[in-house]
């Protein structure tokens, strides 16, 4: 029971921290969904193992911590994919800017 009441808080801790700096970074609605549901997975897995379990025996998993850990890796896989996209699209951007910066530059020093 103590460790639920941990972990509950500590979920909720992370979904006020999450709310509360969204405004600091681009974070698009669809993963705000996403991130929110993820944790509101999390709370009811921590409350009902049993149920969790249930689940799992339902979509043909073993354990409800199996199916727990296999959520777990595809989060994972999404987060990694998506931060290597975002990061690609930056420099991307940042080369076309020092591009255009070089130009306005020498573009000035010639006139």
């Amino acid at each position: 029971m103590t460790i639920q009441v941990i972990l509950v808080v500590a979920v909720t801790a992370l979904l006020v921290f999450f709310l509360r700096h969204h405004g600091t970074t681009y974070v698009t609605a669809a993963v705000r969904i996403g991130f929110i549901m993820f944790l509101a997975f999390g709370v009811f897995a921590v409350l009902r193992p049993d149920t969790l379990t249930l689940l799992a025996a339902a979509v043909g998993v073993g354990r409800g911590s199996d199916l727990l850990l296999y959520g777990l890796v595809t989060a994972f896989a999404f987060f990694s994919l998506n931060t290597y996209l975002r990061f690609k699209e930056l420099r991307v951007r940042f080369s076309r800017l020092a591009r255009a910066v070089a130009l306005d530059e020498e573009r000035d020093r010639t006139s």
